[in-house]
Parts: C-alpha cells; sequence; structure tokens
C-alpha cells in the first residue's frame, strides 16, 4: 500500500472512558479519533487485555511516553498495541526488526525517476520520517534483533521531542503532536541467556534509558486463556470442547513451567494451542494434531518429557513412533 496516499485524520477529536472501553478500573480518560483510517488495525470484539500491559500502552499513547512491552513470544505483546490502536482509532504501523531492515529502509534513499522524458534522482522517504511527520503509532516488533546502525537511528527519535535529521537533504523533521512510538521485544535488552531467542542482541543501555515505560507481559491465567480459545474457535463452546481446550491449556501450562525449570527448551505459546485446536478440527484427531503442531518441533531427547505433559493432562499415551524423529534413508 502506498503510504503517501492514504489520507489519515490529523489529531484526535474525542476522549473515551478506559473504564468503559477497556474494562480497566481507572478514571483515566485517553484521546481519540473519531474517525477510522486505512492503517487502523481491525478491532478484535472479544480481545482480552491484560491489566498493566494495556494501563502502559494508554499511559503511551494518552502522555506521549515511549512504551516499550517483553515477554516470551505468542504472548501478545503487538497484538495489545494493536487492539488498543484499534479502539482508539489511532493509525498503527509495524515494522519487524529483523536483520534484512537496514538503515536505509528507514531513512530512505535517493531513486532515479522520470520527469519530463528525463532521468532525475530524487530522495524517497523511509517509514520513520514518514511515521514521524503523521499522527501515526509506530511499533518496532522483535527490536532486541534490530542492526546496530539502525537502533541508534532509531534512538534519535526516542527523546519526547526527538527530531530525525535527514543530513543528505539538509532537513530536520519535527515529530508529529500524535506521533507515538513503542517496541515489543523477547528479552530485555541483555541478550538472550536462556537460548531460546538466537539472533537477538544487547541493546546499549544508553538508549534503553530513553524508553520511558517497560511492561512485562506473561502468559494468561488457565481459565482466561481457555475462555480466549473458545472464543476463537466456536465448534468447541460445548461442555465436551470446553474440556477439551482446557486440556490443552494444561499441557501448554506445563511445558511453559518445564521450560522455567530448565526440563525442555521448546515453550507452547497461546498461539501454538490455538493451531493445535485447529487441527484437531482439520485431522479429527487430537494426539495427531498435537504431534505435527508441537510435537515435532522438539527435541528428540525432550519429547518423552513432552509426551508425559500430554499424558497427564489427555489421560492416554502417546505412540512410541512420535517420539522418534524421522532420519531420511540415503
Amino acid at each position: 500500500m502506498d503510504l503517501s496516499k492514504a489520507p489519515l485524520p490529523d489529531l484526535p477529536d474525542r476522549t473515551l472512558s478506559v473504564r468503559e472501553v477497556f474494562g480497566i478500573d481507572s478514571d483515566m480518560q485517553v484521546p481519540a479519533f473519531s474517525t477510522s483510517s486505512d492503517h487502523v488495525p481491525d478491532l478484535d470484539p472479544g480481545y482480552c487485555f491484560d491489566h498493566d500491559t494495556t494501563l502502559a500502552i494508554l499511559a503511551g499513547f494518552h502522555h506521549n511516553r515511549r512504551v516499550m512491552i517483553q515477554g516470551y513470544h505468542g504472548t501478545g505483546k503487538s497484538t495489545h498495541i494493536e487492539q488498543v490502536a484499534a479502539r482508539l482509532n489511532w493509525p498503527c504501523i509495524r515494522i519487524n526488526l529483523d536483520s534484512h531492515v537496514s538503515r536505509i529502509d528507514l531513512i530512505g534513499k535517493d531513486a532515479i525517476v522520470l520527469r519530463d522524458g528525463k532521468q532525475v534522482t530524487e530522495f524517497r522517504e523511509g517509514l520513520l520520517p514518514w511515521a514521524l511527520q503523521h499522527p501515526c503509532a509506530l511499533v518496532f516488533d522483535e527490536y532486541d534483533a534490530g542492526r546496530p546502525d539502525v537502533m541508534f537511528v532509531i534512538q534519535r527519535v526516542l527523546e519526547v521531542e526527538g527530531k530525525l535529521t535527514l543530513l543528505d537533504q539538509n532537513r530536520v523533521i519535527r515529530p508529529h503532536k500524535a506521533f507515538r512510538l513503542f517496541a515489543t521485544a523477547n528479552t530485555i535488552g541483555l541478550g538472550d541467556t536462556t537460548g531460546l531467542y538466537h539472533g537477538t542482541q544487547q541493546i546499549n543501555q544508553g538508549q534503553m534509558d530513553r524508553w520511558n515505560i517497560v511492561a512485562t507481559l506473561n502468559y494468561l491465567e488457565h481459565d482466561a486463556e481457555v475462555a480466549i480459545m473458545v472464543s476463537r474457535m466456536p465448534e468447541y463452546d460445548s461442555a465436551t470442547g470446553r474440556r477439551t481446550i482446557s486440556q490443552m491449556v494444561s499441557v501448554a501450562d506445563l511445558t511453559r513451567a518445564g521450560f522455567i525449570a530448565g526440563d525442555i527448551s521448546t515453550v507452547m505459546s497461546p498461539r501454538s494451542v490455538l493451531t493445535w485446536a485447529e487441527n484437531a478440527c482439520i485431522f479429527s484427531s487430537i494426539p495427531y494434531a498435537f504431534r505435527v503442531t508441537f510435537l515435532n518441533r522438539c527435541d528428540e531427547a525432550e519429547r518423552p518429557v513432552v509426551a508425559e505433559y500430554y499424558q497427564r493432562c489427555f489421560g492416554e499415551e502417546l505412540p512410541s513412533s512420535a517420539l522418534r524423529a524421522v532420519v531420511p534413508q540415503p
């Protein structure tokens, strides 16, 4: 989509009650837009908000705080920001800071274009200067995986009044009054000490100090996660279906406890539980769906432990063949 052509409202023109919209016991009134636009995320009416994380995000929108959300994969860090933005009608753009995102991608570059039949060189802005100049929430996903040269570019705009200087253009860009900045990360800027998140980097502590709010998002409570899964999968909205989903979430809970204890190195996220439930409908087999959704991703040496989790929750054992990796024949 061509960002330059998408019409955006200029400033928030109404306020919303946090208590009424998000169900959080707070008197905060957060600014919002009365109309939507192309960049406003799709609203999920059944989304379940975490109290502390949601308050942190709302403070970011209301008071222009720089907010980072840290937590395990699949906890809903990015979707929390998007669903808050959806209810505020606040345009939101996500950038995944993988190793392929360069400084040029963020800042922009010179491009050769045709004008009046002649080739001329003109500067094409990247996403960062574009977002800075518009009413927009910019979300950096996988913030701890960004390249050092990219991180120093971001550091320029971390201050609330952070201006971006385009040296090649002799321009200084001042942030729009409705520009907001968020980030999500699996680690907290100190690097990966678990071996679970390869490719993450240590973040300059001077840069970490510029994030005004750092929230930690953990996995949901058992009953809340069951309720979300059932709302996403109406096929399980029965006594039997809810019991099945509860057993699936119990398996996930055991993998998370096992991961924390160091017994296994692969953890089942809520996203994996939902995929397991979907695959169970496709294959009409809960154990087979478990194998292809999660068990086959585990280290072969850890599969008996994971199989024991399954047996404890479902009262049946997985076939021994499921615990062996398939070795291709020469």
